[in-house]
């Protein structure tokens, strides 16, 4: 038994052979069941009763109402709903609710000139191959497209036809472009808005670094953003948008018509386990608190790059109510940052396999939620959050010692 423990430790256990043939076995079983999720299919619909790419779905409907001159109605449920029940010629699909920014509405009525089918296959296309070139630029190894690819993330995003491709895709490269790139990085950060709940962390952090080439961007690339969509759709979208907001906080979030199995926050940890919405939201702000000042107090110190990307694009899933286990594929971005500084400075105990766990907890988190009660993912992230200070901390104080030895040299 010891020696188990001592392999968990060192990590030796994942051996680059074990890497290879864990990621191939994922790839062959995640393949195999969206193979078989297409075969049992008919006209679009599985077996359950829910449309193909299942959100994607109210994506394809949105547009569809964009396109015909209504597109504030993609923010009314029951005129959503019926859009998309129109998109499967009638048949009774389950609504899935359009929460995101009017700008949004432009890349939905795009992808409803096509054809629902080509339309999710176009989507899925473009945005995997561009999370995979941004984990592949932090780590430019031969191995980091075998193991992207059978990221379990990438499966359930795939499996949903959701936009968490989208969403790492340019956090990843506004972390990489950062220092590089600052305007570049502002552009892609701009873009990211359509998910604005993932960048409240980003503008302290951006605040408190001075980074205000970076700040300037994304504020232009917002603005642009807005007049775009208010030249096209006209200022009532903005309206519809503003009233939505209720519906998505009282029923989707804080009564959990999500399903608390899948969102992965600690307000929804709380609400599962029968926290009232008060409670939910107090703990859930006491851990954006200490997100805000341990994430401030890492960014300003001299830590390695690579520890305060991976932390913020951890907390940036961590400081929202309203995280679902698609949007894990996120913590590749994270991963790779830390396998990078792993690679460079070494791996402490644990480490590896805390990693392995993080890569592979995806497939596991609704399920385990669902049965048991215990958001595993919830927990990773926290694990993985708190391994990336340890991380920094154990770095800093290595690296004060080196320079007072340097001093009194």
């Amino acid at each position: 038994m010891s020696h188990i423990w001592q392999d968990l430790r060192t990590g030796s256990w994942l051996t680059p052979g074990r890497i290879r043939g864990y990621a191939l076995l994922v790839l062959a079983i995640s393949l195999a069941g969206l193979i078989g999720l297409l075969a049992t299919s008919s006209h679009l619909i599985d077996r359950n009763g829910k449309p193909i790419g299942t959100d994607f779905s109210n994506v394809y409907a949105a547009g569809a109402l964009t396109l015909s001159g209504k597109a504030p109605d993609a923010y009314d449920p029951e005129l959503q709903h019926a859009a998309e029940i129109a998109v499967f010629e009638g048949r009774d699909v389950p609504f899935f609710g359009w929460h995101y920014p009017p700008f949004f509405l432009m890349v939905a009525a795009l992808l409803a000139l096509m054809p629902y089918a080509l339309a999710l296959a176009c989507w899925l296309a473009v945005s995997l191959p561009a999370f995979m070139a941004a984990v592949y630029a932090i780590v430019p190894r031969r191995e980091t497209l075998l193991a992207t690819a059978a990221f379990p993330a990438v499966f359930v995003n795939a499996g949903h036809g959701q936009n968490a491709f989208f969403t790492a895709a340019l956090l990843g490269g506004f972390l990489t472009l950062l220092d590089r790139r600052p305007v570049l990085a502002g552009i892609l950060l701009g873009l990211l808005s359509y998910k604005p709940q993932f960048g409240i962390l980003i503008p302290l952090v951006l605040l408190v670094t001075g980074r205000w080439t970076t700040i300037l961007s994304a504020t232009a690339t917002v603005a642009a953003l807005i007049v775009a969509s208010t030249l096209l759709f006209g200022m009532s979208v903005w309206h519809a948008f503003a009233e939505s907001a209720t519906f998505t906080r009282t029923v989707v979030l804080e009564a959990g018509g999500t399903g608390w199995e899948k969102i992965q926050s600690l307000f929804s940890a709380v609400r599962m386990w029968g926290g009232s919405i008060d409670v939910a939201y107090a703990a859930q702000g006491a851990l954006a608190l200490a997100l805000a000042a341990s994430i401030v107090w890492l960014w300003r110190s001299q830590a390695a790059f690579e520890l305060k990307a991976a932390a913020l694009a951890v907390a940036s899933l961590l400081v929202t109510p309203y995280v679902l286990d698609y949007d894990m594929v996120v913590l590749g971005i994270a991963i790779a940052f830390l396998v990078r500084h792993g690679f460079a400075r070494g791996f402490h105990s644990y480490e590896v396999s805390l990693l392995a766990l993080a890569w592979a907890a995806p497939f596991l988190t609704r399920s385990i939620a669902g049965l048991s009660g215990i958001p595993l993912g919830l927990i990773v992230m926290l694990a993985l959050y708190a391994m990336t200070l340890r991380r920094a901390a154990s770095d800093l104080g290595i690296h004060a010692i080196g320079s007072s030895r340097l001093v009194k040299a």
